[in-house]
């Protein structure tokens, strides 16, 4: 199946969000396929939570792997910040597995012929990529029912309380990029970022060639996680709490604690109090992580975006937690390094990093 078949997970005022889904080809061959319950593979892209679509950065070379082995493949949209929150994202999440579970069959056939294949609610893993990685811990605390694995290649989330997200920069600090100039985006600055119209699909856009700035985003989106990055307040817009704002609340704290190390490691559980109770939902290295499902991270060692040492913070957390965790850091890479022009010859020959992958998510079967 080449195509996908485009279905409405859910409806938000007249905002109707999105489900990409690719069925294996046993699911499309016969005119009338036997009733089938299969697992599947619910992807959510990255994007810092700002910009992107169910086609944004795509993983083809993940998709293969899932629809070959018999899986479902399922690429869901979510409500970007801003001027949603992800307290929002995290109802999308619930109400994407509520469909799966209840509304997919009748759904899938209301637009095509393939009325007798089921999702099976117990046998669906998570994945995603940077933000994307986010959604799927978010999944595994709060989708019901649990996804039953989780894979993360460079997800944001693994530890929020680190000065890459509370401090301000004042030098270039993502793959040697230039600073923005917070003007540039102003509408999209807290206040007026919450008259902004809700959207869930904001698709990448780059100048042409004969531009000023060939290759520069287009899309003003693709820049709003590195300016909240940059001004050190990301988790103003990722919680909703500008007034007063949580990012100034836990850089004051963080400042006060003497001896901070360079990654501070000890930190985190010290400023858990700082953070209330209505947002830690949203941290996943605060979640109850005793029913968290098997898990794997994969990690660049030279992210600029999301720093390795969040997913090693995770992993350690997990394993001290008895889940069973694995983490896979690749040397000398740097975000997205999966999507680099020879990522197939470098990471998907036989037995290499994608087919580990691919082995890993074949628990679901």
């Amino acid at each position: 199946m080449s195509d996908p078949v485009t279905l409405s997970y859910k409806r938000v005022g007249t905002l109707s969000i999105h489900l990409d889904v690719f069925l294996p080809s046993r699911a499309v061959s016969n005119e009338k396929p036997t009733k089938a319950t299969i697992p599947a593979v619910v992807y959510f892209h990255g994007g810092g939570l700002t910009v992107g679509n169910r086609g944004s950065w795509f993983p083809h070379w993940l998709k293969d792997r899932v629809v070959a082995s018999g899986f479902a493949f399922l690429c869901s949209d979510y409500r970007l910040l801003p001027p949603s929150t992800g307290h929002q994202v995290v109802e999308d999440i619930r109400d994407l597995f509520h469909f799966l579970n209840h509304d997919f069959s009748s759904s899938l056939h209301a637009v095509s012929s393939l009325h007798n294949f089921h999702i099976d609610p117990n046998r669906i893993a998570v994945a995603g990529t940077s933000a994307g990685g986010l959604c799927a811990y978010l999944a595994a605390m709060h989708a019901r029912p649990k996804p039953k694995t989780v894979l993360s290649f460079y997800g944001m989330g693994g530890n929020f309380v680190t000065p890459h997200y509370l401090h301000e920069k004042n030098a270039p600090f993502f793959r040697g990029r230039e600073l923005l100039d917070p003007n540039d985006l102003s509408k999209y600055l807290y206040p007026t970022s919450e008259n902004l119209d809700p959207l869930s699909d904001s698709a990448l856009a780059y100048h042409p060639p004969n531009s000023p700035t060939p290759g520069y985003p287009a899309n003003p989106r693709m820049q709003l996680a590195r300016l909240y990055l940059q001004m050190g307040n990301f988790l103003d817009y990722y919680t909703g709490q500008h007034e007063p704002s949580l990012s100034q609340t836990l850089r004051t704290a963080w400042d006060e604690i003497d001896n901070v190390s360079t990654q501070g490691h000890e930190v985190p559980e010290k400023l858990r109090h700082n953070i209330p109770d209505s947002h830690r939902i949203l941290f996943p290295q605060y979640a109850d992580l005793d029913s968290w499902p098997p898990t794997l991270i994969v990690h660049g060692s030279d992210d600029s975006a999301v720093h390795v040492h969040e997913s090693v913070y995770l992993h350690n957390l997990l394993q001290k937690a008895g889940v069973t965790s694995t983490l896979k850091i690749v040397d000398g890479e740097e975000h997205s390094f999966d999507y680099a022009p020879d990522a197939m010859s470098r990471f998907g020959t036989e037995g290499g990093l994608f087919d580990q992958v691919g082995e890993f998510l074949s628990q679901i079967a």
